[in-house]
């Protein structure tokens, strides 16, 4: 079988070691180049949100609450991909800071319906602007055109899963 061609890359190592450090195969993966892509993206979008103290999955909930007032928690869950587990710290955190309410479901009292508060609602309004200059970014490094394809793509293989 004959070997996979691929690009030579090599990186300093971080320990300040002066060694080189061969990549392989590694950058002709896409799923390692989605990994190091959604790195490099969280950490780039921890520094925007730092003023608001968000963290992606944090602004991801509060703009579902927002455009979805009295979604129940499962619903949130389903929609964002998140384990039931995971996202009751989450919420809490959320309700700790006065961000988001629980209220008890009109029609299942034993259901939360999910509501923002008025600080909740001010903090993603700005959360939103850090947004925009945090999106535009990207369009500075990949051009209005390669952004909107690279979009695309991004939201046709996880249409696939």
């Amino acid at each position: 079988m004959a070997k996979a061609k691929h690009k030579a890359r090599r990186a300093a190592a971080a320990d300040g070691s002066g060694r080189s450090v061969e990549f392989g195969p590694l950058t002709d993966y896409l799923g390692y180049a989605l990994r190091r892509a959604q790195m490099s993206a969280v950490a780039e979008f921890l520094d925007a949100f730092r003023e608001v103290d968000l963290r992606p999955t944090q602004f991801a909930v509060l703009t579902i609450i927002n455009e979805n007032p009295g979604i129940r928690q499962s619903e949130v869950c389903t929609a964002l991909g998140i384990q039931k587990a995971n996202f009751v710290p989450l919420l809490n955190e959320l309700e700790r800071r006065g961000l988001a309410l629980r209220k008890a479901g009109v029609s299942d009292r034993r259901s939360s319906a999910l509501h923002l508060t008025a600080l909740g609602d001010a903090t993603l309004q700005r959360a939103r602007a850090l947004h925009e200059a945090y999106e535009e970014q990207f369009v500075t490094r990949l051009g209005r055109r390669g952004r909107d394809q690279l979009l695309a793509l991004l939201n046709k293989v996880m249409a696939v899963g």
